[in-house]
């Protein structure tokens, strides 16, 4: 094998582990809207949001305690600030209140933006740089997606679940772009757990005074179980699965498979809901399918990360990226 071929085999070999972490993160996420939906129904949708939060911090802690991470350091505590305000606060709020209000098919529909977000994010705070042929793919993959919330909405025009689910499409894009760019220096799930963390000050003290003024009553086993799933999987393992697929494929390239999601929600919400998932669905999902292997084959610029400042920088006793597992 020459020199210059390594180089190329082991980026092909980092985006093909990329997709790998993405699409079991967007699987993880894609009972998300369903869990949300059965725990918001019997729990205060707060207390659900700032409850999910504080359950996965305090899994977080015990992660990094085991695993003797490195506090992040300087400017890396900027990046987790930003992560922790997005993931840890905003969108846990905006995915409940969106649930509230509209069933959780037509919820994932909307989130379907999520990838063109992802993708400007990454442009900004990555610096990656799609190809044209790379937009064009990922709006073919919108266009399909949106184009199906209209015909699904019926022609009932933007609803409070509309505007808080866009909002949280925007939060968690960010979210997981800064996520992706601190990865390399503090480690895939080490920022999410340091995240959370960060975030404890705010989410606990909405979550006792959400308690005391609407305490949860008769809460049937389900509620509690789909509050599990969404406070350990949604909020903290899927996150770290997605954050690692994203630093070692790229955030606009892996930030595609979340087309995805909103079809394998549909699955979910009709087992687990009842939710009706007609021929039109697996007909949009195909298309979105083509979308994403059009994109995959589209070219992406994508800078080295910078080297963080000195004081941040790892000493020979800290390995600058341990592994990706607690």
């Amino acid at each position: 094998m020459s020199e210059r071929s390594a180089p190329v085999l082991t980026r092909h070999r980092g985006e093909t582990l990329g997709y790998i972490f993405g699409f079991l993160g967007v699987a993880s996420f894609s009972l998300t809207l369903p869990a949300t939906r059965v725990a918001v129904q019997s729990i205060d949708p707060m207390l659900v949001a700032s409850g999910r939060a504080v359950s996965a911090a305090m899994l977080g802690a015990l992660c990094l305690l085991i695993a003797r991470a490195r506090r992040p350091r300087g400017s890396q505590w900027g990046s987790v600030a930003v992560v922790a305000l997005c993931l840890g606060c905003l969108f846990p709020y905006f995915a409940s209140i969106g649930s509230v209000y509209a069933p959780s098919s037509h919820g994932a529909v909307i989130l379907g933006l999520l990838p063109i977000f992802t993708s400007l994010a990454g442009m900004l705070r990555v610096g990656e740089r799609p190809s044209r042929g790379f937009w064009l793919a990922g709006a073919l993959g919108s266009a399909v997606v949106v184009a199906f919330a209209v015909w699904q909405n019926q022609g009932h025009g933007l609803q409070i679940a509309d505007l808080a689910l866009f909002a949280a499409a925007i939060v968690a894009s960010f979210g997981y772009a800064e996520a992706a760019r601190v990865a390399p220096f503090l480690g895939s799930w080490q920022v999410v757990c340091w995240a959370l963390i960060l975030a404890l000050p705010a989410t606990i003290s909405i979550t006792i005074f959400r308690w005391s003024t609407h305490p949860p009553q008769d809460v049937p086993a389900m509620a509690w179980g789909a509050f599990a799933y969404v406070a350990t999987i949604s909020q903290l393992f899927g996150i770290m699965l997605w954050t690692h697929g994203l630093k070692l494929g790229g955030v606009a390239r892996v930030g595609q498979l979340q087309l995805l999601m909103p079809f394998m929600t549909f699955v979910a919400a009709a087992w687990w809901l009842g939710e009706f998932v007609g021929p039109a669905t697996w007909l949009a999902a195909g298309a979105v399918l083509i979308s994403i292997l059009l994109s995959g084959n589209a070219t992406v610029t994508r800078r080295e990360p910078q080297a963080p400042p000195a004081a941040d920088r790892a000493t020979p006793s800290q390995p600058r990226e341990p592994a990706a597992s607690c």
